[in-house]
């Protein structure tokens, strides 16, 4: 059960990215939807010299460098209790006397909760690396009046990848509640990481931010290349 409860929250984690992709073939998800969008600021970008598309592609990526620097101080703080687990055994027999957690117990979960974190800067760092090329590709593009479809699509295309990238990194940190609660109880684990679950995927297919920004109408939006594939 102790392993189980370490175990659940991880998977859930790689499941989510499985559950969403085979949802937004029949509805939509906020992601996919702001792809679109984001294929509209790409395609006004290159009709205008104006700095704010430069501010903008800079806060996203001080936003992704933000939470890859977090990371990095989670992953040392993981190594901090790694080398203090003796500590933390007497502490969760406290919390839970009932089920005996060994020192295999927690040093196993610690070093899921490490795997995770690392994966989550790796994502992080991919999206960083992604965002660069976009502002890259942005900045290269030339600023005429009759703009280049497949360099649009491009563009976008990398910007999107870096939101799904990020988004990754970012679900990590949900998914880590759960295995917080673990310290808790197994069962805990189980049940917080089943409410988080549930409440991203709301999130992206059925909350009110979700519904307004497709119920929004942007004329020609119909004849244009869809981002589902991005």
């Amino acid at each position: 059960m102790t392993l189980a409860g370490s175990l659940f929250p991880i998977a859930c984690w790689f499941l989510y990215t499985v559950l969403a992709g085979l949802l937004e073939t029949v509805r939509p998800s906020l992601s996919m939807i702001m792809s679109r969008h984001r294929r509209r600021w790409v395609e006004n970008a290159v009709h205008r010299e104006t700095p704010m598309d430069a501010i903008l592609s800079g806060n996203l990526m001080s936003s992704v460098s933000f939470f890859a620097s977090t990371t990095v101080l989670i992953i040392l703080a993981l190594f901090a209790v790694l080398g203090q687990v003796n500590s933390v055994v007497e502490a969760v027999n406290v919390i839970q006397p009932e089920q005996a957690i060994t020192k295999a117990d927690v040093e196993t979960h610690l070093i899921l909760v490490l795997v995770m974190f690392v994966l989550a800067f790796m994502a992080f760092t991919l999206s960083l690396r992604q965002f660069n090329h976009f502002c890259i590709m942005l900045g290269a593009a030339e600023y005429a009046e009759k703009s280049d479809k497949e360099e649009i699509y491009v563009i976008t295309a990398l910007n999107t990848l870096g939101a799904r990238n990020f988004n990754q990194g970012i679900r990590a940190y949900y998914f880590a509640i759960g295995m917080v609660a673990w310290f808790i109880s197994p069962l805990a684990a189980i049940v917080t990481t089943v409410l988080i679950f549930g409440s991203i995927l709301y999130r992206e297919f059925f909350s009110s931010a979700r519904m307004l920004v497709a119920g929004l109408k942007i004329k020609g939006q119909e004849d244009k290349q869809g981002s589902a594939g991005y």
